[in-house]
């Protein structure tokens, strides 16, 4: 690991003015993906500002809708309101990593951890698009099993790892950050980035700002009742997604009033396309009305030597997902 320099703030004002006055410093949360790639000699931040004694972000409030960014993964997905509002946004985070893991990571260190697969990981490959731009992709023509079938790139093939951050597409959240030039709200849809001719960029939060919270709508709490989050994977734990479906669905007798639903494992972010949940809206809820979605949410996948499965495999996954959605399996 190189030397680094650490620097301890207490609010939110200084956290900013901390990371604005040093473009090679890094955030310190629950660094359980940033030190990662430190010892592994992927990142060299000059200084690691840790935040994790900022006041007022550690906290779950309003029903369970708005949550501070050093909310522990443990202590979301446990959270009694969260557990009876947005039990998709639970069973998400409790299928991550592990329980040692969950009860260190935090919120907005989630969001933020990196899009990556092994090639990235290991410097002993040098064709890695996202660790040095213009070396190659090592994916396209390596071991590329666990990488993306949609929305990738010949500079990128890797795939966002966040179960957490699949389920707050699903549900339509908002990330609030701040800055130099005060506050603002992005849409979780437009937070993660594909990686078209920049893979090495994997957000649209700019260095200088901090994330505070994530906010869910009130209209995600209609999903309380049918939801699921499925994860396929090689092993039961400790282990990225192949392919995870975040399902939600609003009822109404026996017909689709609303439906939720966004894809991991996938690709260099959660993947949502509105018109494939629009496209439930008025149907009977059933194999043929879930598989008909998932042919529009995988309009266009595209796989490779060693993923060409994960095609097949996720569609039958939002078939599955939204299954055993439908049948109430919410805990």
């Amino acid at each position: 690991m190189n030397p680094f320099a650490y620097e301890r703030v207490m609010d939110d004002k200084a956290a900013v003015h901390a990371i604005a006055a040093n473009k090679d410093a890094k955030f310190l949360g629950g660094g359980t993906n940033l030190i990662d790639l430190m010892k592994d000699n992927v990142e060299h931040p000059s200084t690691l500002i840790d935040i994790t004694r900022v006041q007022g972000l550690a906290e779950v409030s309003n029903g369970g809708a708005m949550i501070g960014a050093l909310v522990r993964n443990s202590d979301l997905a446990n959270h009694a309101d969260v557990r009876k509002n947005y039990p998709l946004l639970s069973m998400a985070l409790l299928s991550g990593a592990s329980p040692q893991l969950r009860n260190l990571a935090t919120t907005g260190g989630n969001l933020m951890q990196r899009t990556r697969c092994y090639y990235f990981m290991d410097t002993a490959f040098p064709a890695c698009n996202k660790r040095k731009p213009g070396s190659g992709c090592a994916a396209l023509t390596g071991f590329n099993r666990i990488h993306a079938i949609l929305g990738q790139s010949e500079e990128c093939i890797a795939t966002n790892p966040s179960d957490m951050n699949v389920a707050l597409a699903a549900l339509q959240a908002e990330v609030h950050v701040e800055g130099p030039k005060g506050k603002r709200t992005i849409p979780i849809a437009e937070f993660h980035r594909l990686p078209g001719k920049t893979p090495q960029i994997d957000t649209t939060l700019k260095h200088e700002e901090l994330i505070t919270h994530v906010a869910l709508p009130s209209s995600a709490s209609e999903f309380a009742t049918h939801s699921y989050y499925l994860k396929v994977r090689d092993r039961q734990s400790y282990a990225f997604a192949l392919v995870s479906v975040a399902a939600g669905l609003m009822m109404e007798g026996d017909t689709i009033k609303r439906a939720a639903l966004a894809m991991g494992g996938v690709a260099h972010k959660p993947w949502r396309k509105k018109e494939a949940e629009d496209a439930m809206v008025g149907k009977q809820a059933n194999a043929q009305t879930f598989s008909a979605a998932a042919e529009i949410l995988l309009h266009g996948a595209k796989g490779y030597e060693h993923n060409s499965f994960k095609i097949e495999m996720a569609k039958n996954s939002v078939v599955r997902a939204f299954s055993l959605a439908l049948v109430g399996r919410t805990a």
